[in-house]
């Protein structure tokens, strides 16, 4: 069985995706620490050929909190967030068919944080036909006490894992030996390089997946997702 770990991330890039649809199980982190400026509550569209950052306000709390128990502010101005949104894609030519996706995720009716993104991560994922099995951390019963890889690996054991894939950015936090001597293939997702037309050249890079689902057809994307390497 492939398992892939993720921390819960609002419209996040293309090979999140990618990673999703690469695994049979897909673990999401809810009892993980909140980190501030991280990419949990933000990401980068497009807006007048730059990239600018869009961003769910967290309420203020405690620094050491778990996204579990942070808060969507109070003072969330979803309308000028769908606002923003609909100024920078409203001529891209699938525009009709994400904006109200995105507007589904934003007005979703829920305070908590992680709720709050974990919705919009199944609403693309249902998009896109992804039927992965997401599971939910802390539902493991692993708790704060297991850190780094050996967290990894008592994921991996307890859904009986024989392979993990891991984004590229992890080859220099996890070693394939160690998982090879637990018995757990280890591999790492490089998504290629993916282009597309958009507005006008020159063209912009690494945005949130809702760049690209505005300018490329459902069914093109849909073949994204495969469009990486495994090493």
């Amino acid at each position: 069985m492939k398992l892939a770990i993720m921390q819960p991330y609002f419209w996040p890039y293309t090979g999140y995706f990618q990673l999703l649809h690469a695994a049979d199980v897909f673990v999401i982190y809810d009892n993980i620490q909140y980190t501030k400026k991280g990419w949990m509550n933000r990401n980068r569209y497009l807006c007048n050929g730059r990239d600018k950052y869009f961003t769910i306000p967290v309420a203020k709390d405690s620094d050491y909190l778990d996204v579990c128990e942070r808060k969507v502010a109070a003072d969330f101005d979803r309308r000028k967030l769908k606002s923003q949104i609909q100024a920078a894609y409203a001529k891209a030519p699938c525009f009709a068919a994400i904006f109200p996706l995105f507007c589904a995720c934003v007005d979703y009716a829920e305070e908590n944080l992680f709720r709050f993104i974990y919705y919009s991560v199944k609403k693309i994922a249902q998009y896109l036909e992804i039927d992965t099995k997401v599971i939910v951390s802390s539902e493991l019963g692993i708790g704060h006490e297991v850190r780094g890889k050996d967290k990894v690996l008592a994921i991996c054991r307890k859904l009986e894992a024989d392979t993990y894939i891991n984004p590229i950015g992890g080859t220099a936090l996890y070693d394939k030996q160690e998982f090879l001597d637990a018995g757990i293939g280890l591999y790492f997702l490089e998504m290629e390089n993916i282009t597309y037309r958009q507005f006008a050249d020159p063209f912009v890079s690494s945005l949130s997946i809702l760049d690209v689902l505005m300018f490329v057809p459902k069914e093109e994307v849909i073949e994204l997702l495969s469009c990486y390497r495994l090493s």
